[in-house]
């Protein structure tokens, strides 16, 4: 399952949407940070194209944990972005750069991820890109 986990963060780093969506349930849940859940890898796609059209990030520092039954897993990072376009109630985009440290945590079925919720500090971010 850790091999799940690994192939879609560097799909991630790539910016490759579909390798990222094969890792997915069709009825993934994602919990996206200070947001609400969107469900389906439709929804996710979505999620994906806008996050591309506003942020170009790359992630660093990757420390990895999976339970000992192979159904939770977590990852630790270190996101390193530019801010492209301004996005929807945010400070005004104009190339910012930023570092943040997050986490992903992930539930996982048949091989897949079911669930993905991920956290960082929004403050942090305002702060970094103000």
């Amino acid at each position: 399952m850790i091999e799940t986990i690994k192939h879609y963060f560097d799909s991630f780093n790539i910016g490759d949407t579909e390798g990222m969506l094969s890792c997915l349930s069709d009825d993934v849940a994602h919990h996206v940070n200070e947001g609400g859940v969107r469900r389906g890898k439709d929804m996710f796609r979505d999620f994906c194209e806008h996050m591309e059209e506003c942020y170009r990030e790359e992630l660093t520092d990757m420390t990895l944990f999976i339970s000992d039954d192979g159904k939770r897993a977590a990852a630790e990072y270190v996101v390193n972005g530019t801010y492209l376009k301004t996005d929807d109630g945010l400070p005004e985009a104009n190339g910012q750069t930023y570092t943040l440290p997050a986490g992903s945590f992930f539930t996982l079925g048949d091989g897949l991820i079911t669930r993905i919720t991920t956290y960082y500090n929004l403050s942090d971010w305002r702060n970094q890109i103000s």
